[in-house]
């Protein structure tokens, strides 16, 4: 089938998500879990700064 129309074709507008209404224990989680990570990315950028953790990498024989 020929069609005169070309290109792609836009996607329909999905409809925006209501905002979720939140209680105590909620926030409390969504703050918990932030922190969690915040402590995460700050142990993985020390972990980086000291490098490799043995240092001394794969052994190899005196053979020639």
């Amino acid at each position: 089938m020929s069609s005169k129309q070309g290109g792609k074709l836009k996607p329909l507008k999905q409809p925006k998500a209501d905002k979720k209404e939140y209680d105590e224990m909620d926030k409390a989680n969504i703050q918990k879990k932030k922190d969690e990570e915040k402590a995460l990315k700050e142990l993985r950028a020390k972990a980086s700064q000291k490098g490799s953790f043995g240092g001394t990498g794969l052994k190899k024989s005196g053979k020639k």
